[in-house]
Protein backbone atom coordinates (compact mmCIF):
# COMPACT_ATOMS: atom_id res chain seq x y z
CA UNK A 1 0.00 0.00 0.00
CA UNK A 2 1.53 3.59 -1.02
CA UNK A 3 1.49 5.67 2.02
CA UNK A 4 2.69 9.90 1.93
CA UNK A 5 3.72 10.70 4.83
CA UNK A 6 2.55 14.31 6.00
CA UNK A 7 5.01 16.71 6.38
CA UNK A 8 5.45 19.55 9.12
CA UNK A 9 7.98 21.97 10.33
CA UNK A 10 9.95 21.39 13.46
CA UNK A 11 7.70 24.40 15.54
CA UNK A 12 4.68 22.49 14.68
CA UNK A 13 5.62 19.36 16.02
CA UNK A 14 7.08 20.69 18.96
CA UNK A 15 3.59 22.87 19.64
CA UNK A 16 2.20 19.32 19.21
CA UNK A 17 3.71 18.07 21.64
CA UNK A 18 3.77 20.76 24.09
CA UNK A 19 -0.10 20.85 23.49
CA UNK A 20 -0.72 17.08 24.21
CA UNK A 21 1.11 17.33 27.39
CA UNK A 22 -0.98 19.86 28.55
CA UNK A 23 1.99 22.41 28.84
CA UNK A 24 0.25 25.29 26.21
CA UNK A 25 -2.02 27.84 26.98
CA UNK A 26 -2.53 30.50 29.73
CA UNK A 27 -0.75 29.38 33.11
CA UNK A 28 -2.83 27.05 35.29
CA UNK A 29 -4.30 28.77 38.91
CA UNK A 30 -5.04 25.90 40.53
CA UNK A 31 -5.64 22.48 39.83
CA UNK A 32 -9.21 20.51 41.01
CA UNK A 33 -9.96 17.11 41.08
CA UNK A 34 -12.00 16.54 38.04
CA UNK A 35 -9.23 18.00 35.97
CA UNK A 36 -6.45 15.68 37.62
CA UNK A 37 -8.96 12.68 36.55
CA UNK A 38 -8.90 13.89 32.99
CA UNK A 39 -5.58 14.39 32.45
CA UNK A 40 -3.92 11.85 34.20
CA UNK A 41 -5.46 9.24 30.89
CA UNK A 42 -4.53 11.14 27.56
CA UNK A 43 -0.59 11.68 29.18
CA UNK A 44 -1.69 8.27 29.34
CA UNK A 45 0.10 8.13 33.14
CA UNK A 46 2.06 9.93 35.36
CA UNK A 47 5.32 8.32 36.98
CA UNK A 48 5.42 7.63 40.03
CA UNK A 49 8.46 8.69 42.11
CA UNK A 50 8.10 9.43 46.22
CA UNK A 51 11.89 11.00 46.34
CA UNK A 52 11.52 14.12 48.19
CA UNK A 53 14.04 16.68 47.26
CA UNK A 54 11.72 18.90 46.46
CA UNK A 55 8.19 17.08 46.20
CA UNK A 56 7.53 13.71 44.83
CA UNK A 57 7.98 13.77 40.51
CA UNK A 58 4.66 13.34 40.25
CA UNK A 59 3.37 15.73 42.41
CA UNK A 60 4.93 18.66 40.33
CA UNK A 61 4.35 16.80 37.35
CA UNK A 62 0.51 17.48 37.82
CA UNK A 63 1.76 20.75 39.19
CA UNK A 64 3.36 22.07 36.55
CA UNK A 65 0.30 21.08 34.19
CA UNK A 66 -2.83 22.24 36.28
CA UNK A 67 -1.08 24.30 39.15
CA UNK A 68 -0.98 23.91 42.97
CA UNK A 69 -2.96 21.22 44.58
CA UNK A 70 -3.26 19.60 48.28
CA UNK A 71 -1.45 16.30 48.25
CA UNK A 72 -4.42 15.17 50.30
CA UNK A 73 -6.71 15.77 47.20
CA UNK A 74 -4.21 12.94 45.13
CA UNK A 75 -4.84 10.70 48.33
CA UNK A 76 -8.34 11.08 47.91
CA UNK A 77 -8.69 10.33 44.16
CA UNK A 78 -6.51 7.10 45.19
CA UNK A 79 -7.07 5.33 48.20
CA UNK A 80 -10.72 6.74 48.44
CA UNK A 81 -12.48 7.25 45.33
CA UNK A 82 -10.65 4.85 43.56
CA UNK A 83 -10.51 7.15 40.32
CA UNK A 84 -6.44 6.53 39.95
CA UNK A 85 -4.32 3.60 40.42
CA UNK A 86 -0.81 3.70 41.25
CA UNK A 87 0.77 0.32 39.53
CA UNK A 88 3.98 -1.01 38.03
CA UNK A 89 3.53 -1.33 34.54
CA UNK A 90 6.39 -2.36 35.20
CA UNK A 91 7.45 1.13 36.66
CA UNK A 92 5.27 2.59 38.88
CA UNK A 93 2.89 4.82 37.71
CA UNK A 94 -0.13 6.58 38.46
CA UNK A 95 -2.78 6.01 36.43
CA UNK A 96 -6.53 5.82 35.02
CA UNK A 97 -8.97 3.52 36.97
CA UNK A 98 -11.40 3.86 33.78
CA UNK A 99 -8.31 2.16 31.85
CA UNK A 100 -7.89 -1.05 34.28
CA UNK A 101 -8.87 -3.44 31.25
CA UNK A 102 -5.82 -2.73 29.43
CA UNK A 103 -3.15 -3.74 32.69
CA UNK A 104 -5.44 -6.17 33.25
CA UNK A 105 -4.59 -7.79 30.14
CA UNK A 106 -0.79 -7.19 31.35
CA UNK A 107 -1.55 -8.74 34.52
CA UNK A 108 -2.69 -11.88 33.23
CA UNK A 109 -0.21 -12.83 31.32
CA UNK A 110 2.65 -11.87 33.28
CA UNK A 111 5.28 -12.45 33.40
CA UNK A 112 5.23 -13.80 29.61
CA UNK A 113 4.13 -10.38 29.28
CA UNK A 114 7.69 -8.78 29.51
CA UNK A 115 9.63 -9.04 26.31
CA UNK A 116 12.95 -10.06 25.31
CA UNK A 117 14.19 -6.02 26.12
CA UNK A 118 13.90 -7.05 29.67
CA UNK A 119 16.82 -9.50 29.52
CA UNK A 120 16.42 -12.54 32.05
CA UNK A 121 13.83 -10.62 34.28
CA UNK A 122 10.95 -12.67 32.77
CA UNK A 123 12.72 -16.37 33.49
CA UNK A 124 13.40 -14.98 36.98
CA UNK A 125 10.03 -13.67 37.77
CA UNK A 126 8.80 -17.50 36.33
CA UNK A 127 11.19 -19.18 38.57
CA UNK A 128 10.52 -16.99 41.42
CA UNK A 129 6.60 -17.68 41.00
CA UNK A 130 7.17 -21.31 40.99
CA UNK A 131 8.96 -21.48 43.83
CA UNK A 132 7.13 -19.79 46.19
CA UNK A 133 3.32 -21.19 45.73
CA UNK A 134 3.28 -21.76 49.67
CA UNK A 135 4.72 -18.08 50.04
CA UNK A 136 2.41 -16.95 47.68
CA UNK A 137 -0.76 -18.61 49.75
CA UNK A 138 0.40 -17.31 53.16
CA UNK A 139 0.43 -13.33 52.01
CA UNK A 140 -3.29 -13.28 50.36
CA UNK A 141 -4.33 -15.64 53.63
CA UNK A 142 -3.46 -12.54 55.63
CA UNK A 143 -3.70 -9.86 53.15
CA UNK A 144 -7.90 -11.06 53.96
CA UNK A 145 -7.63 -9.35 57.45
CA UNK A 146 -6.47 -6.05 55.76
CA UNK A 147 -3.86 -3.75 54.05
CA UNK A 148 -0.20 -4.22 56.04
CA UNK A 149 3.09 -2.77 55.18
CA UNK A 150 5.67 -5.45 54.13
CA UNK A 151 7.69 -5.15 57.43
CA UNK A 152 4.03 -6.63 58.86
CA UNK A 153 4.12 -9.92 57.52
CA UNK A 154 4.87 -12.70 59.02
CA UNK A 155 7.48 -14.41 56.39
CA UNK A 156 9.16 -11.13 56.14
CA UNK A 157 13.07 -11.28 56.60
CA UNK A 158 15.53 -9.02 54.51
CA UNK A 159 18.02 -10.26 52.64
CA UNK A 160 20.90 -9.13 51.06
CA UNK A 161 20.15 -6.91 48.44
CA UNK A 162 21.68 -7.57 44.72
CA UNK A 163 23.80 -6.22 42.84
CA UNK A 164 22.61 -2.80 40.98
CA UNK A 165 19.19 -2.73 43.77
CA UNK A 166 18.70 0.45 45.84
CA UNK A 167 17.50 -0.95 48.88
CA UNK A 168 17.57 -4.49 50.73
CA UNK A 169 15.27 -6.59 50.04
CA UNK A 170 13.24 -9.95 51.26
CA UNK A 171 11.40 -12.93 49.58
CA UNK A 172 7.98 -10.97 50.93
CA UNK A 173 9.04 -7.39 48.75
CA UNK A 174 10.08 -9.42 46.11
CA UNK A 175 7.00 -11.39 45.65
CA UNK A 176 4.21 -8.73 46.62
CA UNK A 177 6.20 -7.12 43.57
CA UNK A 178 5.05 -9.99 41.26
CA UNK A 179 1.84 -10.44 42.64
CA UNK A 180 1.03 -6.57 42.10
CA UNK A 181 2.00 -7.32 38.51
CA UNK A 182 -0.38 -10.50 38.12
CA UNK A 183 -2.93 -8.18 39.28
CA UNK A 184 -3.47 -10.61 42.93
CA UNK A 185 -2.29 -7.41 45.32
CA UNK A 186 -2.27 -3.81 45.07
CA UNK A 187 -0.87 -1.10 46.98
CA UNK A 188 -3.78 0.40 48.43
CA UNK A 189 -2.61 3.44 50.41
CA UNK A 190 0.50 4.95 52.75
CA UNK A 191 1.14 4.34 56.23
CA UNK A 192 4.74 6.47 56.78
CA UNK A 193 5.75 6.79 53.57
CA UNK A 194 5.53 2.71 53.29
CA UNK A 195 2.94 1.09 50.48
CA UNK A 196 0.09 -0.77 52.29
CA UNK A 197 -0.41 -3.64 50.51
CA UNK A 198 -3.62 -4.90 49.83
CA UNK A 199 -5.72 -7.54 47.86
CA UNK A 200 -7.02 -6.88 44.65
CA UNK A 201 -10.33 -8.45 44.80
CA UNK A 202 -11.06 -6.64 48.06
CA UNK A 203 -9.98 -3.16 47.22
CA UNK A 204 -11.12 -2.42 43.60
CA UNK A 205 -14.80 -1.45 43.80
CA UNK A 206 -17.89 -2.96 41.68
CA UNK A 207 -17.91 -0.21 39.22
CA UNK A 208 -14.45 -1.04 37.99
CA UNK A 209 -14.71 -3.04 34.30
CA UNK A 210 -12.23 -6.06 35.29
CA UNK A 211 -12.40 -8.17 31.85
CA UNK A 212 -9.07 -8.11 30.61
CA UNK A 213 -8.51 -6.68 26.81
CA UNK A 214 -7.30 -9.02 24.03
CA UNK A 215 -3.54 -9.24 24.18
CA UNK A 216 -4.17 -7.56 20.68
CA UNK A 217 -6.57 -5.15 21.65
CA UNK A 218 -4.15 -4.34 24.24
CA UNK A 219 -1.21 -3.33 21.81
CA UNK A 220 -3.77 -1.01 19.30
CA UNK A 221 -4.96 0.76 22.53
CA UNK A 222 -1.54 1.28 24.11
CA UNK A 223 0.09 2.38 20.63
CA UNK A 224 -2.69 5.05 20.21
CA UNK A 225 -2.67 6.22 23.24
CA UNK A 226 1.10 6.52 23.57
CA UNK A 227 1.04 8.52 19.95
CA UNK A 228 -1.49 10.87 21.16
CA UNK A 229 0.11 11.30 24.89
CA UNK A 230 3.53 12.30 22.77
CA UNK A 231 2.15 13.94 20.06
CA UNK A 232 4.24 12.57 17.39
CA UNK A 233 6.35 8.99 18.17
CA UNK A 234 8.59 6.55 16.98
CA UNK A 235 8.18 2.75 17.62
CA UNK A 236 10.73 2.76 19.88
CA UNK A 237 9.36 5.67 21.52
CA UNK A 238 6.15 3.99 21.92
CA UNK A 239 7.95 0.96 23.13
CA UNK A 240 9.71 3.07 26.00
CA UNK A 241 7.03 5.88 26.81
CA UNK A 242 4.16 3.42 27.15
CA UNK A 243 4.00 -0.41 28.41
CA UNK A 244 8.28 -0.49 28.48
CA UNK A 245 8.52 -3.64 26.77
CA UNK A 246 5.52 -5.44 27.10
CA UNK A 247 3.65 -5.44 23.57
CA UNK A 248 2.70 -8.88 21.90
CA UNK A 249 3.48 -7.46 18.99
CA UNK A 250 4.33 -3.74 18.71
CA UNK A 251 5.10 -3.18 15.09
CA UNK A 252 1.95 -5.74 14.18
CA UNK A 253 -0.29 -3.11 16.26
CA UNK A 254 1.12 0.03 14.31
CA UNK A 255 0.57 -1.57 11.09
CA UNK A 256 -2.72 -2.63 11.60
CA UNK A 257 -3.48 1.05 13.09
CA UNK A 258 -1.92 2.35 9.58
CA UNK A 259 -3.95 0.38 7.51
CA UNK A 260 -6.86 1.41 9.45
CA UNK A 261 -6.12 5.03 8.67
CA UNK A 262 -6.01 5.64 12.42
CA UNK A 263 -2.55 6.58 12.50
CA UNK A 264 0.12 8.20 9.52
CA UNK A 265 3.49 8.49 8.92
CA UNK A 266 4.54 12.29 9.72
CA UNK A 267 8.03 13.63 8.96
CA UNK A 268 9.75 16.32 10.31
CA UNK A 269 11.19 18.47 7.85
CA UNK A 270 14.76 19.30 8.77
CA UNK A 271 14.77 16.17 11.17
CA UNK A 272 17.23 13.31 10.23
CA UNK A 273 15.31 10.35 11.83
CA UNK A 274 16.22 6.23 12.27
CA UNK A 275 12.73 5.30 11.99
CA UNK A 276 9.09 6.96 10.74
CA UNK A 277 7.74 8.76 12.91
CA UNK A 278 3.57 8.40 13.62
CA UNK A 279 0.86 10.82 14.27
CA UNK A 280 -2.76 9.97 15.35
CA UNK A 281 -5.43 10.99 12.95
CA UNK A 282 -7.78 12.91 15.09
CA UNK A 283 -4.36 15.41 15.77
CA UNK A 284 -3.70 15.74 12.29
CA UNK A 285 -6.33 19.24 12.28
CA UNK A 286 -4.72 20.22 15.16
CA UNK A 287 -0.87 19.90 13.59
CA UNK A 288 -2.20 21.72 10.82
CA UNK A 289 -3.71 24.92 12.74
CA UNK A 290 0.14 24.37 14.94
CA UNK A 291 1.68 25.53 11.40
CA UNK A 292 0.63 28.94 11.99
CA UNK A 293 -0.16 29.61 14.80
CA UNK A 294 2.30 30.04 18.10
CA UNK A 295 2.01 29.11 21.55
CA UNK A 296 0.51 31.84 24.37
CA UNK A 297 3.84 31.93 26.36
CA UNK A 298 3.95 29.87 29.74
CA UNK A 299 7.05 28.40 31.65
CA UNK A 300 6.69 25.55 33.27
CA UNK A 301 9.43 23.59 35.66
CA UNK A 302 9.28 20.03 35.30
CA UNK A 303 10.25 17.00 37.56
CA UNK A 304 13.37 15.04 36.69
CA UNK A 305 11.06 11.91 35.47
CA UNK A 306 8.31 14.12 33.90
CA UNK A 307 7.07 12.51 30.33
CA UNK A 308 8.20 15.45 28.59
CA UNK A 309 11.65 14.27 29.52
CA UNK A 310 11.80 10.75 30.18
CA UNK A 311 13.72 9.73 26.94
CA UNK A 312 17.07 11.60 26.46
CA UNK A 313 17.28 11.15 22.70
CA UNK A 314 13.57 12.34 22.19
CA UNK A 315 14.74 15.02 23.50
CA UNK A 316 17.86 16.29 22.40
CA UNK A 317 16.09 14.89 18.44
CA UNK A 318 13.19 17.19 18.52
CA UNK A 319 14.38 19.95 21.03
CA UNK A 320 17.88 20.49 20.97
CA UNK A 321 17.84 19.47 24.87
CA UNK A 322 20.25 17.03 26.19
CA UNK A 323 18.82 15.99 29.42
CA UNK A 324 20.65 13.79 32.04
CA UNK A 325 19.16 12.89 35.52
CA UNK A 326 22.31 13.80 37.35
CA UNK A 327 21.26 12.36 40.60
CA UNK A 328 22.06 8.92 39.20
CA UNK A 329 25.75 9.97 38.13
CA UNK A 330 28.94 10.13 40.59
CA UNK A 331 29.07 13.66 42.00
CA UNK A 332 32.32 14.32 40.33
CA UNK A 333 30.61 13.61 36.92
CA UNK A 334 27.63 15.91 37.89
CA UNK A 335 27.52 19.14 35.45
CA UNK A 336 24.03 20.86 36.79
CA UNK A 337 23.43 19.69 40.22
CA UNK A 338 21.79 16.52 42.35
CA UNK A 339 18.26 17.27 41.18
CA UNK A 340 17.98 19.40 38.03
CA UNK A 341 14.43 20.36 37.00
CA UNK A 342 13.76 21.56 33.19
CA UNK A 343 12.75 24.61 32.30
CA UNK A 344 10.29 25.21 29.33
CA UNK A 345 9.42 28.16 27.99
CA UNK A 346 6.56 27.84 25.33
CA UNK A 347 8.03 25.32 22.66
CA UNK A 348 11.50 25.46 23.81
CA UNK A 349 13.71 24.31 27.00
CA UNK A 350 15.15 27.39 27.95
CA UNK A 351 17.23 26.53 31.35
CA UNK A 352 17.41 23.89 34.14
CA UNK A 353 17.76 24.49 37.96
CA UNK A 354 18.93 22.49 40.71
CA UNK A 355 16.26 22.73 43.34
CA UNK A 356 16.47 21.22 47.45
CA UNK A 357 13.74 21.86 49.54
CA UNK A 358 14.49 22.34 53.60
CA UNK A 359 11.65 21.46 55.12
CA UNK A 360 12.76 21.74 58.76
CA UNK A 361 13.59 25.50 58.00
CA UNK A 362 10.76 25.95 55.29
CA UNK A 363 12.74 27.28 52.27
CA UNK A 364 13.20 26.51 49.05
CA UNK A 365 16.42 26.36 47.87
CA UNK A 366 17.70 27.54 44.04
CA UNK A 367 21.42 26.19 44.56
CA UNK A 368 21.99 27.24 40.88
CA UNK A 369 19.97 28.17 37.73
CA UNK A 370 21.36 27.89 33.74
CA UNK A 371 20.58 29.23 30.61
CA UNK A 372 20.63 27.02 27.70
CA UNK A 373 22.96 27.70 24.70
CA UNK A 374 21.71 29.25 21.98
CA UNK A 375 18.65 30.26 23.69
CA UNK A 376 19.21 33.80 25.33
CA UNK A 377 17.26 34.13 28.41
CA UNK A 378 14.84 36.64 27.72
CA UNK A 379 12.70 38.70 30.53
CA UNK A 380 9.30 37.24 29.86
CA UNK A 381 10.76 33.93 30.41
CA UNK A 382 11.83 35.37 33.99
CA UNK A 383 8.76 36.56 34.78
CA UNK A 384 7.17 33.24 33.71
CA UNK A 385 10.10 31.80 35.82
CA UNK A 386 9.57 34.10 38.91
CA UNK A 387 6.00 32.76 39.13
CA UNK A 388 6.57 29.04 38.71
CA UNK A 389 8.84 29.66 41.65
CA UNK A 390 6.26 31.48 43.41
CA UNK A 391 4.04 28.86 42.55
CA UNK A 392 6.09 26.00 43.62
CA UNK A 393 6.91 27.98 47.31
CA UNK A 394 3.28 27.85 47.83
CA UNK A 395 2.52 24.29 46.69
CA UNK A 396 5.52 23.24 49.47
CA UNK A 397 4.45 25.17 52.32
CA UNK A 398 8.16 27.43 51.92
CA UNK A 399 8.27 30.56 53.79
CA UNK A 400 11.10 32.00 51.74
CA UNK A 401 12.94 31.33 48.60
CA UNK A 402 16.42 31.64 48.29
CA UNK A 403 18.48 32.35 45.44
CA UNK A 404 22.04 31.57 44.27
CA UNK A 405 24.36 34.93 43.69
CA UNK A 406 24.79 34.08 39.83
CA UNK A 407 21.43 34.33 37.73
CA UNK A 408 21.57 34.42 33.98
CA UNK A 409 21.40 37.94 32.40
CA UNK A 410 18.33 39.14 31.99
CA UNK A 411 16.64 37.10 34.45
CA UNK A 412 18.59 38.67 37.12
CA UNK A 413 15.90 41.51 37.91
CA UNK A 414 12.39 39.37 37.59
CA UNK A 415 13.99 36.29 39.90
CA UNK A 416 15.36 38.13 42.65
CA UNK A 417 11.95 39.67 43.25
CA UNK A 418 10.42 36.44 44.38
CA UNK A 419 8.58 36.49 46.97
CA UNK A 420 6.61 33.61 49.01
CA UNK A 421 2.67 34.59 48.42
CA UNK A 422 -0.05 34.88 50.81
CA UNK A 423 -1.35 31.52 51.66
CA UNK A 424 0.92 29.41 50.89
CA UNK A 425 0.78 26.20 52.08
CA UNK A 426 -0.56 22.86 51.90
Amino acid sequence: MSRTPISASLGAVRRLIVTKQHLSGPGPSRANPEEIVAMVPTLPYVQWDPVGVVAPSHLLSIWARLGPFPSSVLDRLMWEEKRLLLLWTPIANLVATDDYPLYASLMQRFPDSLSGSWGSQRERARKFLTGHGRLRKRILKELESGPRRVSEFSDHARTRRNDGEWTPRSDVAQLLEYLHMKGEVMVVGHARNQNLWGRTDQFLPPWVERRPLSASETDRAAVQKAIRGLGVATPREINYYYLRGQYRDLRGAVRDLEDASRIHQVVVRGVVEKETRYLHDDDVPLLERLESETLEPRVALLPPFDNMVQMQGRAQTLFGFDYVREQFLPPEKRRFGMWVLPILSGERFVGRMDLQFDREGRELRVKAIFAERGTPPDRDAAVGLKDQLESLAGLLGAQAVKLPSRVPGPWKEALHGTAVPRGSGH
